[in-house]
C-alpha cells in the first residue's frame, strides 16, 4: 500500500506562500515541517500545478499563479469600505416608470432593464432614487464610444512601480451584488460586447488573471439611453450608435420614459424653488404649462427642440439667483437657435401676464 502524506496540496501551497522560487533548501525545510522524507515531498511538488520545475531542484510559479497572487496580493486601490448607496433626494418626485424599476430593483432578480426616453426627463435619476429608497448599492458607467473592456473589466495599474490589477465598474458591481447602471449606453461601440455572458448573468472571466468571477445575489444590469440602439434618425442626438442586436436582446424588457404631466411637473418645480428659498407657485405653473405646449408641439412636428424637465429645474435655479423671472428663462434657453430661442419667449410671455418682456439692461 503507497504511502499517504499527512498533508494536502493546500498545506504545501501554504507552506510556499510568498516564494516565486523554491530550491532544495526551501524543499528540505518543508520536509522537516510535514515530518516526510525530502523525495515523497519532491513528488508532491513535481505535481502542483501553480509551480513548474525548471531544473534540477528548482520550481518557480507558473506565468497563471503569479497573476494570481499579483491579482490577490495588492490591490490598486487600498481596500476600504465604501458606501455605494446613493443618497435620497428630498425633491425628488417619483413617476412615469419608477415604481416598476423599483419592484425590479428590490426583487433581487436579474432581469436586464434598458430604460429609453428623450434627453432630461429623468431617466438615471430614477434609477439612482430607487436604490437609495431601497438601500441598495449603485455603481453608474457614464458610456462613451471609446469606453472598452479594461475601462468596465479591469486591467492592470502601475502602482508605486508595481503592475497591479485593479477591478473595473463591472467586478466590483458583480462581486457587490450591486446595481450596475450603463449611462448613455447607446453611445458606446461594438467594444460593449464585452458584457455578453455578463448581461446573461453567467458573471465574467478575467482572462488577464485568469480567475471568474460570478454574480452575487441582487446584482442586476440597467441601461439608460436617447434611443432605442438603432441610431437617431432625426440627427437630435448625435453620436448615438446602432447597437448590436445580439446585445440588445439580452435586455429582457425596455421602458419608455416620457416626461412628467404638467401636474407632476409643477410639484418637482415647487420643491426645488421651496429648498431654494425661493417658492414661486404661480412661476412653477407657469413654466409646467409652458413646457407641456412645447413638447406637445415637438411631438406634433411644428418645432425642433423640446424643453426638458431638466432644463425647467435649471430655470428654477437660474430664478433663485436673479429673482427675475424672464431673465432666468432667457439665460436657459440661449442654448437654443435664435428662432427657437424667440418662439420660446414669445410663448411664456402669452403664458404669464405678470412677466416683463422688454430687455432689462443695467442702469
Amino acid at each position: 500500500m503507497p504511502f499517504q502524506a499527512k498533508f494536502t496540496n493546500e498545506d504545501l501551497n501554504s507552506f510556499f506562500t510568498g516564494k516565486s522560487e523554491i530550491d532544495s533548501t526551501d524543499v528540505k525545510a518543508a520536509a522537516d515541517h510535514f515530518n516526510v522524507q525530502v523525495q515523497s515531498l519532491t513528488k508532491r511538488l513535481n505535481k502542483l500545478p501553480n509551480f513548474q520545475k525548471v531544473s534540477r531542484g528548482r520550481w518557480n510559479l507558473t506565468i497563471a499563479e503569479k497573476l494570481e497572487r499579483v491579482y490577490e496580493g495588492l490591490p490598486a486601490v487600498p481596500a476600504v469600505e465604501q458606501n455605494l448607496v446613493p443618497e435620497k433626494d428630498p425633491n425628488y418626485v417619483p413617476f412615469g416608470n419608477f415604481s416598476d424599476v423599483k419592484r425590479i430593483i428590490n426583487s433581487n432578480m436579474f432581469y436586464p432593464t434598458f430604460i429609453t426616453g428623450l434627453s432630461g426627463n429623468g431617466k438615471t435619476l430614477s434609477v439612482e432614487q430607487a436604490c437609495a429608497q431601497l438601500g441598495r448599492e449603485l455603481i453608474r458607467v457614464n458610456i462613451t464610444i471609446e469606453t472598452d473592456e479594461d475601462d468596465l473589466v479591469g486591467g492592470f495599474r502601475l502602482v508605486d512601480g508595481a503592475t497591479v490589477w485593479h477591478n473595473g465598474p463591472v467586478v466590483e458591481a458583480l462581486e457587490r451584488g450591486a446595481i450596475l447602471l450603463l449611462d448613455e449606453v447607446d453611445l458606446a461601440s461594438n467594444k460593449i460586447l464585452c458584457l455578453q455572458s455578463i448581461l446573461e448573468g453567467k458573471g465574467v472571466f478575467l482572462k488577464k488573471i485568469g480567475k471568474v468571477v460570478r454574480p452575487k445575489i441582487g446584482f442586476n444590469v440597467i441601461a439608460t439611453a436617447n434611443t432605442k440602439g438603432k441610431g437617431s434618425d432625426d440627427g437630435r442626438f448625435i453620436g448615438t450608435n446602432v447597437l448590436n442586436e445580439a446585445f440588445l436582446e439580452r435586455f429582457a424588457l425596455t421602458f419608455e420614459q416620457e416626461y412628467p404631466t404638467p401636474k407632476t411637473e409643477q410639484r418637482i418645480l415647487e420643491k426645488v424653488a421651496a429648498n431654494l428659498g425661493v417658492l414661486d407657485e404661480k412661476f412653477c405653473e407657469n413654466l409646467a404649462q409652458w413646457s407641456d405646449i412645447i413638447r406637445r408641439t415637438f411631438k406634433d412636428g411644428g418645432i425642433d427642440e423640446v424643453i426638458s424637465t431638466r432644463r425647467l429645474v435649471h430655470i428654477i435655479r437660474a430664478f433663485a439667483i436673479w429673482n427675475d423671472r424672464m431673465k432666468a428663462i432667457k439665460v436657459c434657453v440661449n442654448r437654443f437657435d435664435e428662432e427657437t430661442k424667440q418662439s420660446f419667449i414669445d410663448l411664456y410671455d402669452k403664458i404669464d401676464a405678470e412677466v416683463v418682456t422688454e430687455e432689462s439692461d443695467d442702469q
